[in-house]
């Protein structure tokens, strides 16, 4: 009797152990769903194939598992975060991009199952406590690089300044404040302030002209561009400052096509203008490799695109696995930009 007692108390002890060693591997074992806008063109495209490159790093390693998925409107996102949510949420954890602001009420239900969640790029305000960790670019250095750039080229305070904007959300609003607090001194860019003499007042920013939304369409840049240099005295505008790098691209298709009287295209381009834009598109970065665009570019004083990479992605998804592992993860996570020139370019990716 004893001995069974014995046996019996070293099973149970067994069956503890073994419960505690599934449960173990469980927590380790974690499915991080990466939810992204469909992989179809552009830059938010190119964040599902980004996306993809880092889960497929996260399964070789083996400690947790990560599927990305992705979504054409944000109802579609909605519904898919519904689904995940209906099924066993005791070991997942979520990487969400949402595609617009009506998310937030899919991301409330992901805070309410308990669920570790970190948000990429589009951060809705109302709920960004919430989050492990808040990826974002610097839209506000986006701008301040750009004025950098101009300035270091030589632009002066109450020079005309063309700006070509995205939308109306407040991702323009604070592309546009980064250029303008760059100028006024407010705010550094790459650890420098613009110097004293250079500072911008009130009444030089009057001489900023801002397009409206672009919606970040290169064709509607191009169509806009060419209706701007319909006007012949704005061909001395010098300094044109371009919110993507779509919309820089659609500059550079109207000079290159026949919208433009050839008498005006020629005092533009003996200005030598300067142009910046944003992002990593691939076919602009040949434009500053030299390999597309080149008798037109070597008339610009000077091209940048300042960093705002689709690749950010792959922080996101670090960052939750630095939660999952126990690290302190940043939770305003901003991602510091750079100015990509034709000196330069060879050493970041583009899309």
């Amino acid at each position: 009797m004893k001995t069974r007692k014995v046996l019996a108390a070293l099973l149970s002890s067994a069956m503890v152990l073994s419960m505690g060693a599934a449960v173990h591997a469980e927590e380790e074992g974690t499915h991080i769903y990466v939810l992204t806008a469909s992989e179809d063109h552009g830059w938010t495209g190119s964040v599902a194939t980004f996306a993809k490159e880092k889960a497929e790093e996260v399964n070789a390693e083996g400690t947790y598992s990560a599927e990305v998925i992705t979504a054409a409107s944000a109802q579609d996102q909605i519904t898919q975060i519904e689904d995940i949510l209906a099924g066993d949420t005791s070991n997942i954890a979520i990487v969400v991009m949402p595609l617009d602001d009506t998310v937030q009420s899919a991301i409330q239900q992901i805070v309410d199952a308990e669920v570790p969640y970190v948000a990429f790029d589009r951060i809705i305000e109302a709920v960004s406590s919430t989050a492990v960790s808040n990826v974002k670019g610097d839209n506000s250095g986006i701008g301040a690089g750009s004025a950098a750039y101009f300035v270091s080229l030589g632009m002066q305070p109450g020079d005309a300044v063309y700006v070509y904007e995205g939308d109306t959300s407040s991702v323009t609003t604070l592309r546009d404040n980064g250029f303008v607090d760059y100028l006024t001194g407010a705010v550094e860019f790459d650890g420098q302030t613009i110097a004293d003499d250079l500072k911008w007042s009130e009444e030089d920013l009057a001489s900023i002209t801002y397009s409206g939304a672009m919606n970040w369409s290169r064709s509607d840049t191009k169509t806009s561009f060419e209706s701007l240099m319909g006007d012949a005295s704005n061909a001395n505008i010098k300094w044109f400052y371009a919110e993507d790098d779509e919309l820089a691209m659609g500059i550079l298709e109207a000079l290159n096509g026949g919208g433009i009287d050839d008498s005006v295209k020629e005092t533009f381009l003996g200005n030598a203008p300067a142009m910046t834009g944003c992002g990593g598109l691939d076919e602009y970065y040949e434009v500053l490799r030299g390999n597309s665009y080149a008798d037109l570019a070597e008339k610009f004083s000077g091209l940048c695109s300042v960093t705002y990479s689709p690749a950010m992605i792959q922080t996101a998804i670090q960052d939750m696995v630095d939660y999952l592992n126990g690290e302190t993860v940043e939770q305003d996570h901003v991602i510091a930009c750079e100015n990509v020139t034709a000196d330069n370019v060879d050493n970041y990716p583009s899309f």
